[in-house]
C-alpha cells in the first residue's frame, strides 16, 4: 500500500456568517476516503457490538472509531500491532479513527454521564455525586492514574503512552490526550484543565512525530487535535487557537502538525452549536474536523450548520440492543405490548435491509425472549439510518435545498410518532 498522507478538500459549503461554517468534502486517508458529513459508528473493542464487518459496511458507513483505552486494556496494543492494525484486526480492511483514550480514562473513573451534549437541568443528584466522588482517575500535570474497569489494576496514560497505544493500534486518524471535564467543574478547574490539555497535546505532536518517523513503514497516520473549554466563549476560542499555532509550529520545522481537530468536552445541547460555531471560527478551513458523541437527528443538523464534518456516537447501537429504532417519524422501542402483532417492517418507508426482511412482531418476540438477534437487527437499522440521514444532508447541501431537507425531516420526526 502507498504510504499515502491524510488529506482533506472542501467539495461545496452553505451560506457562511458568524458561527456558521457548513460544508461537505472529502476526508483522503491511505485506507480510503470519506465522504463528509459522514457519521462513524463506534466499534469500541474492534467490534460494533453484535455486528459483523460485512453487517457493518451494509449499513453504508464509511469508516470506524475504535477506542484506545478498551484496546490497550484487552487484547493489547501490540497485539493489534502484530495483526496489522486496527482495521486488519476486525477485518475491516477500511479507513478508521481511534480516540486518545482520554474520556474513557476520566468518565469511568468519575462515573459521569458519557455523553457530550446534555442539559444541566436534566442532571440528577447521582450525576453530581458521582462527578464529586473521589475519582478512580487522578490527575496530575504529567498524565493520570487509573484503574482497569476490567480487574481493578493500575495503569498510567500519559500524551506519550496515548500515542504509542495509537500508533501501535494503526488507525488513519487518532486524537491527542486530552482531560474530560464536566459541566460540574468549576472556571477555575476549567482554565487548569484546558492549559494542562494544551501542554499535553504539544507532547503528544513532538512523540507523534518521532513515532511516526520511526514506524515509517507503516501507512500513514494523522493526529487530530482535541478543543476543550466547555461551555465558556474565551476558553473554547483561546484553545482552538491554541492548538492551531501548535501545528503551525511544528509544520515550520518541517514536523507533522495537525491533521484535523476534534471538538470534545461536556456542554448543553443547547448551545451546541454556537459551541461549534466559536470553535469553527477559529479553525483553519482546509482541515476537517469530528465532533464526539453526538447522534440525535436534531443535533447533527446543528452541528453540521455550524462546520462539524465528522461524528461518532453509541446511541445508535445502545439503543439499538434495548429494542429502540429510529424512524422517519421519530423513535419507538419494539419492546413495546403494541409491537406484539405488528407485522410491519420497522419503518417500511425508510426501507433498508432490516424493514425489508423482519417485522416488528418477529423483533418483538426477539427482544421479549432475550436473544441476540434483537441487537443485532436493531443496531443495524439504526446505524443505517443515522448514516443515511448524514448522507441525505450531504446531498441536499450539494443539491442546494439543505433547508428545505432539514425542515420537513425535523418537522416529521419530531412532531408525529408511530
Amino acid at each position: 500500500m502507498e504510504n499515502k498522507k491524510l488529506s482533506f478538500e472542501v467539495t461545496n459549503r452553505l451560506p457562511q456568517g458568524a458561527g456558521k461554517h457548513g460544508r461537505t468534502g472529502v476526508i483522503h486517508t491511505p485506507h480510503g476516503d470519506i465522504a463528509t458529513p459522514a457519521f462513524i459508528p463506534v466499534a469500541t473493542k474492534a467490534t460494533v457490538k453484535t455486528l459483523t464487518p460485512e453487517q457493518i459496511r451494509q449499513t453504508g458507513a464509511q469508516a470506524i472509531l475504535s477506542n484506545a483505552y478498551h484496546l490497550y486494556l484487552q487484547p493489547g496494543h501490540d497485539i493489534v500491532d502484530e495483526a496489522g492494525g486496527v482495521a486488519a484486526f476486525e477485518n475491516w480492511h477500511g479507513p478508521t479513527y481511534t480516540d486518545s483514550g482520554g474520556f474513557q480514562v476520566m468518565s469511568l473513573g468519575v462515573g459521569f454521564r458519557k455523553v457530550l451534549a446534555m442539559d444541566i437541568a436534566d442532571l440528577t443528584e447521582k450525576d453530581i455525586r458521582a462527578a464529586k466522588k473521589e475519582r478512580l482517575a487522578q490527575v496530575d500535570d504529567d498524565g493520570v492514574d487509573f484503574r482497569s474497569v476490567i480487574d481493578g489494576s493500575k495503569h498510567r496514560f500519559t500524551p506519550e503512552a496515548s500515542m504509542q497505544i495509537q500508533h501501535g493500534l494503526g488507525a488513519d486518524i487518532m486524537f491527542a490526550f486530552d482531560e474530560l471535564t464536566t459541566l460540574i467543574d468549576t472556571r477555575e478547574y476549567q482554565e487548569e484543565s484546558l492549559a494542562r490539555t494544551t501542554r499535553w497535546a504539544e507532547r503528544c505532536l513532538t512523540e507523534h512525530e518521532r513515532l511516526s518517523q520511526k514506524r515509517a513503514d507503516k501507512p500513514e497516520q494523522s493526529l487530530w487535535g482535541v478543543v476543550q473549554g466547555a461551555q465558556y466563549e474565551d476558553l473554547r476560542r483561546k484553545a482552538a487557537r491554541d492548538l492551531v499555532r501548535l501545528s503551525e509550529e511544528a509544520e515550520a520545522r518541517g514536523e507533522r502538525g495537525f491533521g484535523g481537530f476534534g471538538i470534545g468536552g461536556a456542554l448543553e445541547k443547547e448551545n451546541l452549536g454556537t459551541i461549534v460555531g466559536w470553535v469553527c471560527d477559529e479553525l483553519p478551513e482546509d482541515k476537517p474536523r469530528h465532533l464526539l458523541g453526538i447522534s440525535e437527528p436534531d443535533d447533527l443538523f446543528t452541528a453540521i450548520e455550524a462546520g462539524a464534518d465528522t461524528f461518532d456516537c453509541v446511541a445508535p447501537t445502545r439503543l439499538g440492543r434495548r429494542g429502540g429504532v429510529y424512524t422517519l417519524d421519530g423513535r419507538m422501542n419494539l419492546t413495546a405490548a403494541r409491537f406484539k402483532r405488528d407485522f410491519r417492517g420497522i419503518d417500511e418507508e425508510f426501507g433498508g435491509y432490516v424493514s425489508e426482511n423482519y417485522s416488528r412482531a418477529y423483533i418483538h418476540h426477539l427482544l421479549k425472549a432475550k436473544e441476540f438477534l434483537a441487537g443485532t437487527l436493531c443496531t443495524m437499522h439504526n446505524l443505517a439510518f443515522m448514516i443515511r440521514l448524514v448522507d441525505d444532508i450531504r446531498a441536499a447541501i450539494d443539491g442546494g435545498y439543505y433547508e428545505e431537507f432539514r425542515d420537513k425531516f425535523m418537522s416529521r420526526y419530531y412532531g408525529a410518532g408511530r
